[in-house]
C-alpha cells in the first residue's frame, strides 16, 4: 500500500525506503521521519495508518516479559511477546496466525476459534511494535498459530528482520510438524533456525496430544527434519512440553533418545507446563531433572526452558488473546 500511495503521488521509489529504515529503527510516527518533505509527512499521517496493528492492551509481567494484543483491520486478534533476559538478550515469540486451526489439546491459542492467516506485513508490525521501545535480537515463531502453513509470510517477515536486529541466525521457527513447509524450508528462505514440536515419542500418544500426528506421523516429520539439517547444517531443536504423568516417566525418555537419531542432528528444550484451562499438570522439577538426566544419558544433549511472563499469560501455549 505504502509504494502505491508514494508512486501515485509521484514521489521517487526511494521514498518507501526511506520510510522503512525509520520505522525499522524504532521511530513511533511519520512525524520523526526529517528526511522526508514535511508535506509528505503531513500527507502519509492522514492518508496511511502507522501500523496494520492496532494495540488493544498491554501487560508487563513481574520478570520484565511484555505482552501485546493487537487487532487487524478486521478484527482479528494477534498476541506477540517480549522477553528480556540478564544476558542482554531480548526476544520476541511473534504469531504468524489469528488463532490455529491445528487444536493441540494442551495449548491455550488451539482453544481459540482460528481466524486467518497474517500478512508479512501484520507479522512485522508486531515486531515493530517491541523496537520502539528498544532494541531486539531474536526472535522466535511460536506464537499464536502453526508457521508453517503460512510459510510464504513468515519467510517474508523473516527477510526483513534482520533490519530490525535480528539475524537469521537468532531467529526460530517452530512447527509442530507440517511436512510440506519443512520440505520448502530446506532450500527456500533465510537460513532460519528450525524447532519441532514433539511431546511424546509414541505415535499414538502423540496423536492424543497433537491431532496433526494423524496426518504428518512423527518418523515421517523426523525424516523431513534431518533432510532440513543435512542442508542447512544446523541443529533441529526439539520441543518436549512435560505433563505430569502423562509423557515424563523414564522409558519414555529413553524412547525419545532412541527415535533422535542421528544425536548430533537434535537438541531437546524441555519445557515446563504453563496452566491453560485444558486439565493437564505440570511435571515436578524433579521429574524434569530426571527425564533430562535420562536423554542425557542416552546420548542427547538437553536443556530446561526458561519460562517467562507467566502471570500475565504470555508463557508457552498460554497465548489466546484473553489479556
Amino acid at each position: 500500500m505504502l509504494e502505491e500511495r508514494l508512486a501515485a503521488a509521484g514521489e521517487p521509489s526511494f521514498r518507501a525506503r526511506q520510510v522503512w529504515e525509520w520505522a525499522a529503527g524504532g521511530t513511533a510516527s511519520y512525524r520523526e521521519m526529517t528526511n522526508l518533505p514535511l508535506r509528505l509527512r503531513e500527507r502519509l499521517a492522514r492518508e496511511i495508518p502507522f501500523s496494520t496493528l492496532r494495540t488493544l492492551r498491554e501487560a508487563l509481567a513481574s520478570d520484565g516479559t511484555e505482552k501485546a494484543l493487537f487487532e487487524t483491520y478486521d478484527g482479528r486478534p494477534v498476541e506477540a511477546v517480549l522477553m528480556r533476559y540478564r544476558d542482554g538478550r531480548r526476544s520476541l515469540c511473534l504469531s504468524s496466525q489469528s488463532g490455529c486451526p491445528l487444536t493441540c489439546t494442551f495449548c491455550a491459542t488451539g482453544q481459540m476459534r482460528f481466524g486467518r492467516n497474517l500478512t508479512p506485513s501484520e507479522i512485522l508490525d508486531q515486531a515493530l511494535h517491541f523496537r520502539r521501545s528498544g532494541p531486539v535480537n531474536h526472535a522466535v515463531f511460536m506464537g499464536m498459530g502453526e508457521p508453517l502453513m503460512n510459510l510464504d509470510s513468515v519467510l517474508a517477515a523473516c527477510e526483513r528482520l534482520p533490519e530490525l536486529g535480528i539475524a537469521a541466525s537468532n531467529t526460530a521457527i517452530s512447527t509442530v510438524g507440517w511436512i510440506p513447509g519443512i520440505e520448502r524450508m530446506v532450500d527456500e528462505g533465510p537460513a532460519v533456525r528450525l524447532a519441532l514440536s514433539v511431546h511424546a515419542a509414541d505415535e499414538a500418544l502423540r496423536s492424543e496430544l497433537m491431532p496433526v500426528n494423524e496426518r504428518y506421523p512423527l518418523r515421517d516429520v523426523l525424516a523431513a527434519c534431518l533432510r532440513w539439517h543435512e542442508h542447512r547444517r544446523r541443529q533441529v531443536f526439539v520441543e518436549y512440553l512435560m505433563l505430569d504423568g502423562v509423557n515424563d516417566r523414564y522409558e519414555q525418555a529413553v524412547a525419545l533418545a532412541e527415535l533422535l537419531e542421528p544425536r548430533r542432528a537434535f537438541k531437546v528444550n524441555l519445557i515446563p507446563y504453563n496452566p491453560t484451562g485444558a486439565g493437564y499438570r505440570g511435571s515436578s522439577r524433579a521429574a524434569i531433572g530426571a527425564f533430562r538426566a535420562a536423554l542425557e544419558e542416552h546420548g542427547v544433549r538437553a536443556t530446561v526452558r526458561l519460562t517467562r511472563g507467566r502471570d500475565i499469560d504470555a508463557a508457552c501455549g498460554q497465548l489466546a488473546a484473553r489479556g
